[in-house]
């Protein structure tokens, strides 16, 4: 299915990473996002479950090996055009994941990728969406 004005939502996954009291979030390199901060991810494949691409896209998008804990929520990503078509529209599972192994490196989707301290999340200008999900995902690791 293409991406660009597709026929019904695509399906896509995404991991709030932590190591320590840092989050790993990477700059896009590719459109909708193109430039801007965000968490790791993508698309879902045929015949592959959620997890399975989840750590799939990790692997490919930053070299990483993660341990996934839990689904932290669902995010509706749409986006449309100057005419109020539907651009883009992507339904992302958004799930708390371990760093286990390797080092972030950009990769495919990737023009940077950064561990960033919690605290100072705040200076790269991530989406309130995102904000609100890295914030869930702290708490629910808390517990």
């Amino acid at each position: 299915m293409k991406r660009k004005y597709p026929s019904m939502p695509i399906p896509a996954v995404a991991g709030v990473i932590f190591s320590g009291d840092r989050v790993l979030v990477v700059k896009r390199a590719n459109p909708p996002s193109k430039g801007q901060w965000s968490l790791p991810g993508g698309a879902v494949k045929i015949g592959e479950t959620c997890e399975d691409a989840l750590r799939r896209e990790i692997d490919e998008e930053v070299g990483l090996g993660v341990k996934i804990k839990a689904l932290v929520e669902v995010v509706d990503k749409i986006f449309l055009d100057d005419q109020g078509r539907v651009k883009y529209h992507y339904i992302i599972l958004e799930y708390l994941a371990e760093h286990v192994k390797g080092r972030p490196r950009a990769c495919s989707d990737a023009m940077q990728v950064k561990w960033v301290d919690v605290a100072k999340l705040s200076l790269l200008g991530l989406g309130q969406d995102t904000i609100r999900v890295i914030d869930k995902a702290w708490k629910m690791r808390a517990k």
